[in-house]
């Protein structure tokens, strides 16, 4: 009956209104981004509830989550009724939630799949304005054992160093790694520069046993598999 009431209060509730009770009366799923967004920050302004601000800054950043996450304190704190503690709050919600993504992929036992390379590597470069160079070494069960940068770039290329991936590699005892770089761009289309240095790397890796199973492409939304593709 008590439940039933609290329904009943919901309907008297302004739109922008009360996210926290609506969080413990619905759960965190029923919640809106804007609405997860406004219990983060606590208040708007005078003019403005905490909702209305966040679906400003929502939309702003076309209502995608990925491209807030990019968004630096100064860049949060031009919106208006945005202080440094509450943009502060905002970055730290969605670097948490990047982490928790990264930790819950590495859980995963072995890789079996393009996807599950995916989602062990978009977290750390799916939204990265610049390109990096990541590997992944596995152990002969196909289990990761170690991953690394091995180089950090421009808006469009970066340069890997062969010697550093297999000198990891050898101290690990891998028997097998994985590829993935991001294309800033949202291209997932390989250059021939990303095709020349897969083949430079897949050949050096069958002098010294150790193959190469797969690159990626990683871009904001999806990916590209050399493996998939038949390229590898």
């Amino acid at each position: 009956m008590e439940s039933l009431e609290i329904e009943k209060s919901i309907k008297h509730w302004a739109d922008d209104d009360k996210p926290r009770e609506k969080l413990v009366l619905k759960g965190k799923n029923a919640l809106s981004d804007a609405e997860l967004i406004a219990i983060l920050i606590g208040s708007g302004s005078r003019n403005e509830s905490a909702v209305a601000l966040s679906k400003r800054i929502l939309k702003f950043f076309n209502n995608n989550i990925n491209e807030l996450s990019k968004a630096s304190l100064d860049s949060l704190m031009q919106f208006k009724g945005i202080g440094e503690a509450k943009a502060i709050s905002i970055i730290t919600a969605l670097e948490l939630g990047k982490r928790q993504r990264l930790e819950a992929a590495l859980e995963q036992p072995k890789i079996t799949s393009s996807k599950n390379v995916f989602e062990l590597l978009h977290p750390l470069l799916g939204s990265l304005p610049h390109e990096e160079f990541w590997v992944i070494f596995l152990n002969n069960s196909n289990k990761v054992i170690f991953q690394m940068q091995l180089s950090k770039g421009g808006l469009t290329a970066t340069v890997v160093d062969i010697r550093v991936l297999f000198k990891k590699a050898l101290e690990l005892r891998a028997t097998a790694f994985i590829l993935g770089h991001n294309h800033p761009s949202g291209s997932l289309r390989p250059s021939i520069a990303d095709k020349n240095i897969t083949k430079k790397i897949q050949e050096a890796g069958k002098v010294l046993d150790i193959k190469l199973l797969d690159h990626l492409i990683i871009t904001q939304k999806s990916y590209y598999s050399f493996a998939d593709e038949g390229i590898i």
